[in-house]
C-alpha cells in the first residue's frame, strides 16, 4: 500500500505490502499536537553527543566484502523458518492490533536502531540488521530506518546508507522521544540503553507511540534476585516498573543459527492509561 493510504484497520491484510482498508478507524485521539519540551527533556536533548566514526578512510575492498555478506545473510534469513514464523506471528490478531493500536491515525512508522554493533566483526549484527531490513520490505507499515552505534567504521556507514538506511550523526544515548508512532529495533542491547528510552518517553502519551523489539522484560524482572551490582538493579528501574502495562511477545528462534543473535527477544506494547502509573518507587 501507497504510504498516503488511509489509516489501517485489522479487518483486511496481509503482510507484503498489501495492507487494505477497508473503513476508517474511530475514537483514536490523534497525537500530532506540537508539545512544548519540559525541562527533563531539554536535558536529554543537550546530554546528545555529535558523532562520526573515528576512521575516516574509505576502503573500496572492505565496503564490497562486507556488502557481499550482507547480502547473503540476508538471503539465508529470508529464506529461513525463523523469519516466516515472524512473518506470521506478526500477522496474528493480537500483534495486528497492538500495532495498529500504535500506528493510530498514521499510515507508517519508522524504525530506529540502537547498539546493533560491529558488522564487519561479528555476524550476529549482520543477522540483526538483515532482520530490520527485511521486515521494512515485507512489512508495508515500516518507514525508514534510522541506525546508531558507537562503534560503527566508516565501511560500515557507507554500507548502511548503500542498503538504504540512514545514520544517525547524534550519539542519542537511547533517548530518542516518539512524539509519532516509531519502532525501536534493539536486541540484545544494555539494560541501561532500554532504561534511557523508557525515561525519555516516561509519559502516556508517548509510550503509546512505541513498538520495541529488544531483550524480554519479563525475563529481566524474573531475574532480579540475580542483580548483585546496584548498578545494574539502577539500570532496570523502568524496565521493572513497565512491566505491569506491557503487552510482551516473545519470539521463537527455531533453530541454533538464530539463537545467538535473537534468544530471549521479544516485542513489547506500552499501554499505561494513567500518569499515576508511572510514579516510580525508586529512582
Amino acid at each position: 500500500m501507497a504510504a498516503s493510504a488511509k489509516p489501517l484497520t485489522a479487518e483486511d491484510h496481509t503482510l507484503n505490502g498489501e495492507w487494505t482498508v477497508v473503513s476508517s478507524r474511530r475514537g483514536v485521539k490523534r497525537r500530532n499536537t506540537p508539545r512544548m519540551p519540559t525541562l527533563a527533556q531539554k536535558l536529554q536533548q543537550q546530554q546528545q553527543e555529535p558523532w562520526a566514526p573515528t576512521d575516516f578512510e574509505i576502503n573500496f575492498v572492505r565496503e564490497s566484502k562486507l556488502m557481499q555478506k550482507m547480502q547473503i545473510c540476508m538471503k539465508k534469513l529470508e529464506m529461513s523458518q525463523f523469519f516466516l514464523n515472524l512473518l506470521d506471528q506478526i500477522g496474528t490478531p493480537k500483534l495486528t492490533n497492538c500495532f495498529l493500536r500504535v500506528l493510530s491515525s498514521e499510515s507508517k512508522m519508522n524504525m530506529v536502531i540502537y547498539g546493533i554493533g560491529s558488522l564487519e566483526t561479528y555476524e550476529s549484527p549482520r543477522l540483526q540488521l538483515s532482520l530490520a531490513i527485511l521486515l521494512k520490505r515485507n512489512v508495508s507499515w515500516i518507514g525508514d530506518i534510522e541506525v546508531f552505534d558507537p562503534v560503527l567504521s566508516a565501511t560500515e556507514t557507507r554500507v548502511l546508507e548503500a542498503l538504504g538506511c540512514s545514520v544517525l550523526s547524534i550519539n542519542e544515548q537511547g533517548r530518542r522521544q516518539a512524539q509519532k508512532p516509531m519502532m525501536f529495533f534493539m536486541p540484545h542491547c544494555e539494560a541501561e540503553l532500554y532504561d534511557n528510552l523508557l525515561q525519555a518517553n516516561w509519559e502516556v502519551q508517548l509510550l503509546d507511540c512505541i513498538v520495541l523489539f529488544g531483550n524480554s522484560f519479563d525475563t529481566y524482572e524474573q531475574h532480579l534476585s540475580e542483580f548483585k551490582n546496584s548498578a545494574i538493579v539502577d539500570s532496570t528501574t523502568r524496565i521493572l516498573a513497565a512491566r505491569k502495562f506491557t503487552d510482551e511477545f516473545k519470539i521463537k528462534t527455531v533453530s541454533d543459527d538464530y539463537f545467538g543473535a535473537f534468544h530471549d527477544s521479544s516485542w513489547h506494547f506500552f499501554t499505561p492509561v494513567l500518569e499515576t502509573e508511572l510514579q516510580l518507587s525508586r529512582l
